[in-house]
Order: C-alpha cells, then sequence, then structure tokens
C-alpha cells in the first residue's frame, strides 16, 4: 500500500520542543473518576446520558427582543448613518440586518467594487463599522425568490433528506450535524457540494439562510455547529471567540504517548507549496505564527501498537490536531498530509482513511441552558475499534483537562 510521506520537522527536536507536551494531571481541576469496572464508586457519567440531561428544553428557552422592522432595498443610491446597535459590526453583516435576503455574493460583489462607501472610502466585507459613520448603499436587488418547502425540486428535496439523517441536535435556533467523513464544510476548488451549498435549501420565508459557526476538515466527522438565526450565530460565534465552547475530539495514532495525558503547546504558520497546504511548528515571532494549545489523554491502547487519543483543543488553529500530534510523534492514521513514520504498515483490516472524529460539543445556548451533543464514531472508525478491540463507551480521561 503506498503512503504519501511528510516529515513536519526535519531537525531533531530540542529539549524545549519535548518540552511543548506535558502532563496535566496535576492542574486538573477535578479527580478522575473510576473506570467502568472497577470494585469502587459508580461509573462516571458517559456522554451520550449526559447530552440527554443537559440540553435545555424549549419551553426553559428566554425569548429575545422582537427584531426592528426590515428596511425597504433601496432603488437608488442612499446614505445611512450606523447606529449603537450597530457599533462594531461588520460591513457584510450589516447589510445582511439591514436588508434581509440579500445574497452572500451580491453583497461581496458591491462591497468589492467600492460601490459601498464608509465615510466616503472603500472597505472591505470584514471591516468594523462604528457608531455615527455614513454608510453610502448603492441601488440593491434580491435574488429570484426561493421555491416553498412544499415545491422544492427533486435535487433540493434530497438535499434537505440528507441533512435531516446528519442531524443530532435541532431546535428554533442551533443545528448540530454530523458531518460525514469526506463532505467539506465550505466551497473550494474543484468543490461542488459541501455543507454550505446543501444549507441553501434550508433558507426561510425572509431569504435568510443558516450560517455556520465553525469548520472541521473535510475528512473529518462528526459534530458541526450551525446557527439557523442571525441571533444565534452573533451569540455562538461569542461563545468560541471566548473559548467558552468546548470540543472533544477522538482519534487513532500509533504507538503509546508519554506521558498518557498532556499538553500540546506550539507556535503553528501554514506552509504552501504548488500542490498542497499544511501546518508546520513554527516560533514565535515567525511571520503568519499563531499559538495552538492542545490537551490530550489517553483513553484505550491496543497492544502498545496503535491507541486511542481524547483531544481537547484549547484554541482553534487550521489542522491544530493534526499538526500537533505529529509533532509529538504520534500522527494521525490514516492522515495523508501529516502521518511522517517511514517504513510504518497500517494493520490489517483498518481502513487508510483519517481517524479523527469531532466527538462533542458543549457550548451555551443562545437563549439560555447548554448544547451538549455527541456524534458517533463513522463506519471507518467503528470497524477499526471493532477490530482492535476497542471498547467505545469507555470513560474519557479528557474531562480532567484544563480548559485554558
Amino acid at each position: 500500500m503506498s503512503r504519501r510521506i511528510k516529515r513536519m520537522n526535519p531537525k531533531p527536536r530540542s529539549r524545549d520542543e519535548r518540552d511543548d507536551s506535558r502532563p496535566f494531571k496535576a492542574r486538573s481541576v477535578k479527580k478522575a473518576g473510576p473506570r467502568p469496572g472497577s470494585k469502587s464508586g459508580a461509573k462516571p457519567p458517559r456522554f451520550a446520558a449526559e447530552r440527554a440531561e443537559r440540553r435545555p428544553p424549549k419551553a426553559e428557552l428566554e425569548r429575545v427582543a422582537p427584531a426592528k422592522p426590515v428596511e425597504a432595498l433601496p432603488t437608488k443610491v442612499q446614505t445611512v448613518t450606523v447606529t449603537a446597535d450597530e457599533n462594531n459590526m461588520r460591513v457584510d453583516r450589516f447589510l445582511e440586518a439591514r436588508f434581509p435576503g440579500l445574497s452572500f455574493s451580491h453583497i461581496q460583489r458591491v462591497v468589492r467594487k467600492g460601490e459601498l462607501r464608509v465615510d466616503g472610502k472603500r472597505v472591505d466585507s470584514k471591516d468594523r463599522l462604528e457608531e455615527g459613520q455614513s454608510v453610502r448603499i448603492p441601488p440593491l436587488k434580491l435574488d429570484a425568490p426561493k421555491a416553498a418547502p412544499g415545491s422544492l425540486s427533486e435535487a433540493a428535496q434530497k438535499t434537505l433528506a440528507a441533512l435531516k439523517e446528519m442531524t443530532i441536535y435541532e431546535d428554533d435556533d442551533v443545528l448540530v450535524l454530523n458531518k460525514p467523513a469526506g463532505l467539506a464544510v465550505q466551497g473550494g476548488s474543484g468543490l461542488t457540494r459541501h455543507i454550505d451549498q446543501m444549507l441553501e435549501v434550508m433558507r426561510d420565508s425572509k431569504g435568510q439562510k443558516p450560517r455556520l459557526v465553525h469548520r472541521i476538515d473535510r475528512e473529518t466527522s462528526g459534530c458541526l455547529l450551525v446557527a439557523k438565526t442571525r441571533f444565534a450565530a452573533s451569540h455562538l460565534t461569542g461563545a468560541f471567540r471566548s473559548r467558552s465552547a468546548r470540543k472533544t475530539y477522538w482519534a487513532l495514532v500509533p504507538g503509546l504517548p508519554k506521558p498518557k495525558q498532556g499538553r500540546i503547546s506550539t507556535f503553528l504558520a501554514k506552509e504552501e507549496s504548488e500542490d498542497d497546504t499544511i501546518m508546520r511548528i513554527a516560533q514565535h515571532g515567525d511571520e503568519g505564527a499563531s499559538h495552538a494549545v492542545t490537551y490530550y489523554a489517553v483513553v484505550e491502547t491496543a497492544g502498545n501498537k496503535l491507541t486511542w487519543v481524547s483531544l481537547k483543543p484549547v484554541t482553534g488553529r487550521t489542522h491544530q490536531l493534526r499538526a500537533h500530534m505529529a509533532h509529538i510523534g504520534h500522527p494521525i492514521v490514516g492522515d495523508p498530509k501529516y502521518f511522517n513514520i517511514e517504513n510504518w504498515q497500517l494493520p490489517g483490516g483498518l481502513q487508510n482513511r483519517l481517524h479523527l472524529l469531532a466527538r462533542r460539543i458543549v457550548i451555551p445556548h443562545p437563549r439560555g441552558g447548554v448544547i451538549d451533543a455527541t456524534a458517533p464514531l463513522p463506519q471507518h472508525m467503528q470497524q477499526s475499534w471493532n477490530l482492535l478491540g476497542l471498547d467505545a463507551t469507555r470513560f474519557d480521561p479528557i474531562e480532567n483537562a484544563p480548559e485554558e
């Protein structure tokens, strides 16, 4: 079996780099619970049980104040003033809020062409507005109205059914999908089908489409959070920004990481070539370098040849978990970009696919309470767990890792 091999760090690791992975047991906030089958104490709560308990009933969710009246689309150039409520709002979000139903492409086009100006100057769609600024808005138009749900095309109905099949949690504001491995979250070169495009079939009567709140890699399966309303999108993105969202990933790696519980802290920078892009370990101050922190914990081993690890990313850098596990010498099985162990043979029966699952997400609900969603092992990982005799109901020690 052929395998692409890339080395993340061709130089021998220094003592400082080896210290990037260190135990987190001493800093744990709570004590590790007893393992299933032990004689003392009860079994620790499992994710599936907690999920049902923590999900807030709809009736208990507080109501948000009614939205401001929607403005009519301008048929000629007009100038408006940024209000206090719109202070620090992005330009594209400002247009979405003022004129619901505008397509993403139309917003990007009027900004890119300079037809929209702030205090007489060109801006970028991601620029932030300040209270009191004057915004020149050109004539706008809506795209052709979407068909009513009952009159969706056959292809759209299949897309909607596929999204419903992926759904593991849904209410009026939030959607959590179990994204399958191989399906991209957003579009890119050569991609015609991705989650963002599929969400077009869920536009509401005002033309608003559900918004992605975060992203996971194309080959990673598991929990993907989507906001169904602008109100939810604002609160959920704020939760990610303040790091009040907790994410847990499961992975299969070669060998046995030592120590069995640790913290990986490095800087990561993007490295691009003609046919590939990876994240490399960088130094503080390097151009484009961002600090990244990951906690890991060994859950169970299979003869010291393969190990099931649980991962908790504190930061959310591109390919962070994949690059960090390769950095400590235990790249994730099936990773075409970061698996850098020469002459390593995949055990018989295991599929050569990325063994990384976005297992669980816990995040405050925009209207009160907590969203706690768990994704099952994808088929190729379930097959590996069965062949290796790993117990997916085993207690996950990553629960003891700090939040920072």
